[in-house]
C-alpha cells in the first residue's frame, strides 16, 4: 500500500510530518509522497520520520494553478530540493494569502466576528494560513458548528466573506517543480469542473506543456469516473497515480491514509510502475 497525496499541518492538515509518518508505518504503508499546498516546509522533518521508520517518502507539493473554473491543482511529485523558481512561487503564495486573510479577517470583523491574524496565528503556529484554518475558528467561536457549515455558509465561492486567491501560472509550476527535480502531475482531475467533452482537449494541453501524469484515483471522485480517467489519461500518454488526499479525519473524515475513490487501498503499481518510471 502506498499514498502519493499527503497534507500535514505544513500546510492544511491535521498531522505533523513525522505524525504522518509514524501513521503510515503503523499501517504498513511502504511510500507516502508530502504534498502540502504552497509550501514544502514539512519535507526535512517527513524525511527523518521516514528514514528512522522505514518509509519512503516522496518529497511533493501541492500547486494552485490561475484557472477561470473550479480549482486546478498541480502536484509536484519526487522533489528532491526545493529550485529558485520553486521558492520564489511559495514567497508570492505567502504574501498574497497573506493580503488574502486580511481582507477575509476584514469581512468578518464588519460583521461581529472579533478575529484577528494573531489569534490564527498563535492557534495554528508554522501553518500556510488558509480558508480551512478559518472555518476552524469560526466553529471555535461559535458562529457555526462544523467547518463544513463556515465555508456553506460563508467561506465558499460566491460567499460572504469569500475573498478571490491569487494563484500560479502553469507553465511557471512546470519549469519550478522540473527544476526541482520532480515532475508534474494534475491533482484530481474532476475538481476542474470540465465536461467531458472538453477535459481531453485541455488534458492533452497540460501534456504537450509538459505535464506528465494525472491523478486519476481521488476519493471525491467516483469510482467509474476515476476508470473513465485513467483510460483518457493512458490515450494521452499520462502517467496514472492514485491518492488519499487525505488532511486528517477532523478535517474530512470520510479520507483515509492509504486509501483512494472507492475506499479502495492504493496499489503499489502507481509508484513502482508509474511514478519512477519518470522520475530521474
Amino acid at each position: 500500500m502506498i499514498d502519493l497525496h499527503v497534507h500535514t499541518t505544513a500546510s492544511d492538515g491535521q498531522y505533523t510530518p513525522a505524525q504522518i509518518i509514524q501513521k503510515a508505518a503503523e499501517k504498513n504503508i511502504k511510500v507516502i509522497a508530502i504534498t502540502d499546498h504552497d509550501t514544502t516546509a514539512g519535507l526535512s522533518e517527513a524525511r527523518e520520520a521516514g528514514k528512522q521508520l522505514g518509509v519512503t517518502v516522496v518529497g511533493g507539493i501541492e500547486i494552485n494553478i490561475t484557472f477561470p473554473t473550479g480549482e486546478f491543482h498541480l502536484l509536484g511529485l519526487g522533489l528532491k530540493e526545493p529550485s529558485k523558481s520553486l521558492n520564489i512561487i511559495v514567497e508570492n503564495v505567502i504574501k498574497n494569502r497573506f493580503d488574502r486573510n486580511k481582507q477575509i479577517i476584514e469581512k468578518m470583523n464588519e460583521d461581529g466576528v472579533p478575529l484577528t491574524l494573531e489569534e490564527l496565528e498563535t492557534d495554528f503556529p508554522g501553518t500556510v494560513i488558509g480558508r480551512p484554518h478559518f472555518a476552524a475558528e469560526l466553529v471555535k467561536h461559535g458562529v457555526v458548528k462544523t467547518r463544513q457549515q463556515a465555508f456553506d455558509q460563508y467561506l465558499a465561492r460566491g460567499r460572504k466573506w469569500y475573498v478571490p486567491r491569487i494563484c500560479t501560472n502553469l507553465d511557471e509550476a512546470i519549469v519550478a517543480i522540473r527544476e526541482s527535480g520532480g515532475v508534474p502531475i494534475v491533482a484530481h482531475p474532476m475538481s476542474l469542473y470540465l465536461s467531458w467533452g472538453r477535459l481531453p482537449d485541455f488534458l492533452t494541453d497540460c501534456y504537450e506543456k509538459g505535464v506528465v501524469g494525472i491523478e486519476a484515483f481521488h476519493p471525491g471522485a467516483r469510482v467509474t469516473e476515476c476508470l473513465r480517467l485513467e483510460e483518457l489519461g493512458r490515450k494521452i500518454g499520462f502517467i496514472i497515480t492514485a491518492g488519499s488526499d487525505f488532511h486528517g479525519e477532523k478535517t474530512r473524515s470520510d479520507r483515509r491514509l492509504g486509501h483512494t475513490c472507492g475506499n479502495k487501498k492504493i496499489d503499489d503499481k502507481y509508484y513502482f510502475e508509474e511514478l519512477l518510471k519518470v522520475l530521474d
